[in-house]
């Protein structure tokens, strides 16, 4: 008969067989996280801190030196930067509220069933798949009286006095991007909208009818509060893609004329390769970033509210 020891532990052996134990339940996770991390380490983080530490240095033909903060003093001073800030609070408000309505009021009315819904909603979804350079081409040609029919309508509706390029006067120049992003941004909000829409019970809007709600208070007592979560996520991603987006501005009108369309993501872009001075765009990209994320972290809290409260 074999004989099987079975010595209990001491104390002081189950606390370090019991702290391994919580070591490795810690651990675990992280090791097998590991590679995502480092992936994220590679292509976010050691960007960001070449990019910031770019900002403290004067770049030239051959060579580059440090100049501390010089080039947030610059920022200070600089007008063109400050016509770029406004231009870019207007591209983003502009462009997010028209977004965002249209893309609600696209969700809602795909909510409901209908003959051709599937027609509409391939139309509807369309522009989000073709990309931002194709579409500022585009929209520029749209815009342009020699090749293109918009000019010619708003004239024939007594909107322009002739029928010029909107692109062309200072005045106008603006509006022809923040159509342009529209058109290109209104499938973001149709789609995660409709999402939140179709996981909001149906046995709520029964309720809420029985009782004797109309349509309009169902919409404000039961679907808006359902959605604002949603909706506060989707806005702040929006906007940060609105004010870092360069594309479309670019592409139609490069910021002109006389500096009309010029917001900062083109103005990042053009200091650091049409003049080439890359500290200065750096010292930009960090004023923009920084603003961005304290965006970010005020409509975090008001979405962790609206969760709380929802």
């Amino acid at each position: 008969m074999a004989m099987q020891s079975t010595a209990a532990l001491t104390p002081q052996q189950e606390r370090r067989a019991s702290s391994k134990r919580r070591f490795s339940a810690a651990f675990e996770p992280w090791f097998y996280l590991s590679p995502a991390l480092v992936l994220l380490l590679v292509v976010l983080v050691v960007p960001l801190i070449f990019g910031v530490s770019y900002s403290f240095r004067k770049f030239s033909a051959f060579k580059s030196d440090y100049v501390g903060l010089a080039q947030y003093k610059a920022l200070l001073s600089d007008p063109v930067l400050g016509q770029a800030l406004m231009n870019t609070l207007w591209w983003t408000v502009a462009s997010l509220f028209l977004q965002f309505f249209l893309g609600l009021g696209l969700a809602l009315l795909l909510d409901r069933p209908f003959f051709g819904k599937k027609v509409v909603q391939a139309i509807v979804f369309l522009p989000w798949a073709v990309p931002s350079f194709l579409s500022g081409l585009t929209w520029a040609w749209l815009f342009n009286p020699i090749v293109g029919p918009l000019p010619h309508w708003l004239f024939a509706l007594g909107l322009k006095s002739e029928p010029t390029n909107i692109l062309s006067d200072p005045a106008t120049a603006m509006w022809g991007p923040i159509i342009a992003n529209v058109w290109f941004g209104v499938p973001f909000f149709a789609i995660t909208l409709l999402a939140a829409l179709k996981s909001i019970p149906s046995e709520l809007h029964e309720a809420a009818a029985i009782d004797g709600a109309n349509p309009w208070q169902r919409f404000t007592r039961v679907t808006l509060p359902f959605l604002a979560p949603t909706i506060a996520i989707t806005v702040m991603l929006r906007t940060i893609w609105i004010a870092t987006f360069a594309d479309l501005i670019y592409v139609m009108t490069e910021g002109g004329p006389a500096g009309s369309t010029n917001t900062v993501a083109t103005y990042i872009y053009v200091s650091a390769f049409k003049t080439l001075d890359k500290g200065y765009a750096s010292a930009v990209a960090v004023l923009l970033l920084a603003l961005l994320i304290l965006y970010a972290v005020v409509l975090i809290r008001i979405r962790r509210s609206l969760v709380r409260y929802s």
